[in-house]
């Protein structure tokens, strides 16, 4: 049977609706998954079922994490959070730590999980972070070219994956790991020295990558071998 992956939906205020990016989903199922997008609002009776039906989940990008959720004041370019995610994830995540459950995060996912295992973040790039050789993380359409590279940390899992020191990935944000939580350990680094993907040792498969797979997977292999080797961890022991 296909390894179950539980999504985390992405809102849209403005039409009061959830959404999903189709590579979210595309890129599990080619990679031999089933994809399932979790309920946005629910208790915890629910979110517990649900994640019991799952064998792994994959965070999605969406809204800036909420400066809360790791003790800061929101700043002036922090962009709107959404508290029904916050709720839903920080339960997932919960979820899966205890039972060993693997996690793929993405753009906010890497966020959320640096926040959530006590690490921090940079609300705003541009006004925040200052360093030489500044690369555009924010880029414009088409979303599956390059716009920078980052460099491969060897003796990690992203290395072992890949098997080259260097990747060139598409970018699309403006918040980003600044303290790196202390169970967690960089996998890339951007040319400006950002955490680019991050995993937990300790665990099975908790991994994630602030770059957008789900936009070039179908035509790039190593966007294609996160995906499968994601679904590959969630098969059932």
């Amino acid at each position: 049977m296909k390894p179950v992956i539980g999504v985390i939906p992405l809102f849209d205020e403005e039409k009061d609706s959830i959404w999903m990016v189709p590579g979210y989903m595309e890129g599990i199922r080619s990679a031999g998954g089933l994809p399932v997008i979790l309920p946005l609002k629910a208790d915890e009776e629910t979110i517990a079922q649900a994640c019991g039906l799952c064998d792994g989940f994959l965070f999605t990008g969406g809204h800036d994490v909420d400066p809360a959720l790791y003790g800061a004041e929101k700043g002036p370019h922090c962009g709107p959070a959404n508290h029904d995610r916050d709720v839903l994830e920080k339960a997932v995540f919960a979820y899966a730590l205890e039972k060993d459950l693997p996690v793929f995060g993405i753009c906010r996912g890497i966020q959320l999980i640096n926040v959530l295992c006590g690490g921090t973040l940079y609300q705003d790039i541009p006004t925040e972070y200052q360093a030489e050789g500044k690369v555009e993380h924010h880029m414009s359409p088409p979303y599956n070219v390059p716009c920078h590279r980052v460099e491969i940390l060897e003796d990690t899992p992203l290395f072992r994956l890949l098997g080259k020191a260097e990747l060139a990935v598409n970018s699309y944000h403006h918040q980003a790991v600044k303290e790196l939580a202390s169970v967690l350990r960089p996998m890339a680094v951007s040319e400006d020295g950002l955490t680019e993907a991050l995993y937990m040792p300790e665990k099975r498969f908790i991994q994630a990558v602030q770059w957008h797979p789900e936009f070039c997977d179908r035509t790039d292999k190593d966007a294609k071998r996160l995906f499968e080797s994601f679904v590959e961890a969630c098969k059932p022991l």
